[in-house]
């Protein structure tokens, strides 16, 4: 029996690129029913797939934050706090640098009668 064990495990992991973890978690039903979508419109393979896909840019975002927070306290250090006031002027910056990419308010009107 063992070595049937260690047979099906061998098999096992030359199908995965490197080993897996079950895992049991409590969700919203909202979520199972867009996993569900996602592997019903074929965007995932599998639930798993899914939800491993969004562990993995969560993951992603939480290392990109990090790495955010440690540069901004590295500018600060060297520089001092940033204040509301430089946010301010930078917001103001930004949209008066802005590019408009919305459909004009003519074609906004079309789209919403065709």
């Amino acid at each position: 029996m063992h070595v049937i064990c260690a047979m099906y495990e061998q098999a096992y992991d030359e199908r995965m690129t490197q080993r897996k973890h079950r895992l049991t978690v409590t969700v919203d039903p909202e979520l199972v029913e867009a996993a569900h979508r996602a592997v019903a419109s074929g965007s995932a393979d599998s639930v798993s797939g899914w939800v491993s896909a969004a562990l993995t840019d969560r993951a992603r975002l939480d290392q990109q934050l990090a790495r955010l927070g440690d540069s901004i306290a590295a500018y600060e250090a060297e520089f001092g706090e940033i204040t509301t006031e430089e946010i301010a002027r930078q917001r103001r910056a930004d949209r008066q640098h802005a590019v408009v990419v919305r459909a004009t308010p003519k074609r906004a009107a079309k789209a919403k009668t065709a």
